[in-house]
């Protein structure tokens, strides 16, 4: 799916007031047994299915137009083949997983088992059937959290992902393929994996079974804690499967609980720290995230962060990677003050930085992308990595990661991987230059872009009226 990988998100099995403190662990005294954990937390494990009425136009059989082999056809068809044509309605429904976390019926699960549901039903392990609710969710950590309007129920507490060690046992809990009450045994086969699906990718990777259904459901330790929520697969392979850490969500719950996550924003643009860099910018440790740019009038700027600067620290804590830094900073509210340490030139130097809010979707890192809500489209800078999965050629632009279902920018066959060169004749760099022309573009009608796709160069009109 990205990096090479294909991932599945595996909540998406598709088919045609207590106080928050007490979701925390307890001092803990030992070590369960598999079947007293079982016994203990399927209790709290719930079964979330979702229904979405889906609009699809579609322009027909594009085939009449040039003939199924013809050249003008595959090249053209991709811009075309979902041009607006006759509606077509449907449902879509999906199943997932959950658990409880308080007893008066929050429950934590991922955002893309309940993403865009128009019907949320939770259906606890007694039978009973609750009308689910989304207080709050966050797509750049696929975190989510439900209501339900009911009362003494039971738990899963939220342990200490910080403490988890590779070869530590573990257990899924979730509703695979529909299979309410699953439970499958392995250990942590890894930590803090990047699979590329976002700015905060953190995962604990396990070797316990999941399976589609499961996403949402608790990955436990051998107290019975949360450490983890279960959340993608690797298509391919077998035993390998993906799960958000739970300090991660720990430290998101009472801005989900207020149903409005905000993060701190720094400003720059980052790259790891290779043997090569450290080499050339004559280091002595490993780790960090080298700056790369520093973006004008934000944070890090204001604060004289430089290019050149390796961030080894923030309020303390060691930077080991601009994914690291990104997670980090991400943790922070708009206006929090943090020390950030660098070094410089060898020197190593303190800042003091106040954080802004995010202006993109990313807080501060190289992979900053933002979105267009009226074009539907969200865009990224072009990064190594980028060119990389789409073959992209060119240095100068912005490339289009993911299109809106529906919107104008799928209507007239916009993809991910396409880079806007253009908008209205004027050139475009970066996104700084993309936001700034599509301010005044927005307003007339329609807007011209000049799209690269492959070795194909095309213009595109998009018609906003």
């Amino acid at each position: 799916m990205k990096r090479f990988l294909s991932i599945i998100f595996i909540g998406l099995f598709m088919f045609g007031s207590a106080s928050a403190a007490s979701v925390f662990s307890q001092p803990k005294k030992t070590r369960l047994t598999f079947e007293q954990i079982s016994k203990q937390d399927l209790k709290a494990v719930v079964n979330i299915s979702t229904s979405h009425t889906v609009v699809n136009r579609q322009f027909g059989n594009f085939h009449q137009f040039f003939g199924q082999n013809d050249p003008f056809e595959r090249f053209f068809g991709q811009f075309f083949r979902n041009f607006p044509g006759v509606p077509r309605k449907y449902v879509e429904r999906s199943l997932g997983s959950g658990f409880i976390i308080t007893h008066d019926g929050y429950i934590l699960t991922n955002n893309h088992v309940i993403a865009k549901a128009d019907k949320i039903k939770v259906t606890l392990p007694d039978g009973r059937v609750f009308k689910g609710k989304v207080v709050g969710a966050d797509k750049k950590t696929d975190i989510a959290l439900v209501k339900i309007d009911a009362k003494n129920l039971p738990i899963i507490r939220l342990g200490d992902s910080s403490k988890v060690q590779i070869g530590d046992s573990v257990l899924a809990i979730g509703n695979p393929f529909g299979l309410n009450g699953t439970v499958t045994s392995g250990i942590i086969s890894a930590k803090g994996r990047v699979i590329g699906e976002g700015p905060y990718d953190n995962f604990l990777q396990t070797d316990a079974a999941i399976n589609p259904g499961n996403s949402g459901g608790p990955l436990v330790d051998m107290y019975g804690d949360a450490i983890g929520i279960n959340t993608a697969i690797i298509a391919s392979g077998q035993g390998i499967g993906f799960a958000i850490p739970i300090n991660m969500a720990k430290e998101l719950l009472p801005q989900l609980r207020s149903g409005h996550v905000e993060r701190g924003y720094l400003g720059v643009y980052m790259q790891p720290v290779t043997a090569d860099i450290k080499k050339a910018f004559h280091l002595k440790n490993n780790g960090g995230a080298l700056v790369s740019d520093v973006i004008k009038g934000t944070p890090a700027w204001k604060a004289g962060i430089k290019r050149g600067d390796v961030i080894i620290k923030v309020d303390g804590s060691k930077i080991k990677n601009p994914t690291d830094l990104a997670i980090k900073i991400g943790s922070y509210k708009p206006g929090t003050e943090v020390d950030i340490t660098v070094i410089r030139n060898g020197s190593i130097i303190d800042k003091k930085v106040k954080l802004s809010k995010a202006t993109s979707k990313v807080a501060g890192n190289e992979n900053r992308f933002t979105s267009n809500k009226k074009l539907g489209i969200e865009i990224s800078p072009i990064t190594p990595e980028l060119k990389a999965k789409y073959r992209i050629k060119e240095h100068e632009g912005v490339v289009i990661i993911s299109v809106e279902p529906g919107s104008p920018a799928a209507a007239v066959g916009l993809s991910p991987g396409d880079v806007i060169l253009e908008v209205d004749r004027e050139k475009i760099k970066d996104i700084n230059d993309f936001e700034r022309i599509m301010k005044n573009a927005i307003k007339r009608s329609p807007i011209l872009f000049l799209v690269r796709r492959g070795k194909a160069t095309i213009y595109i009109t998009i018609d906003l009226g």
